[in-house]
């Protein structure tokens, strides 16, 4: 699975509604609001990397409030949890 992380520039007042639109697009995730350069991360995970241009440029690029994107694509994943749950034997 390819996972991307797409920041996007928006119009202030339209976090929230774009929010709902990018979580109503085939291929995104999750969707937060954040503090930072940008309004919003789309977390963006498909099949093959050529769907991560269909979703930024094809979707997410076309809706009205979007200023701008940056697109990163995830070349690993490393979690703590996942870690803790591979460990676990479930005694307390």
């Amino acid at each position: 699975m390819i996972v991307a992380f797409v920041m996007i520039n928006c119009a202030k007042d339209a976090i929230p509604e774009l929010a709902e639109k990018l979580c109503g697009i085939n291929g995104v995730g999750e969707v937060y609001s954040v503090t930072g350069d940008f309004d919003v991360i789309a977390i963006v995970r498909v099949i093959e990397l050529s769907q991560v241009a269909e979703v930024v440029t094809g979707e997410i690029r076309k809706l009205s409030d979007v200023l701008k994107t940056q697109t990163h694509v995830a070349f690993e994943a490393y979690s703590r949890f996942d870690l803790e749950a591979m460990f676990s034997i479930g005694v307390d």
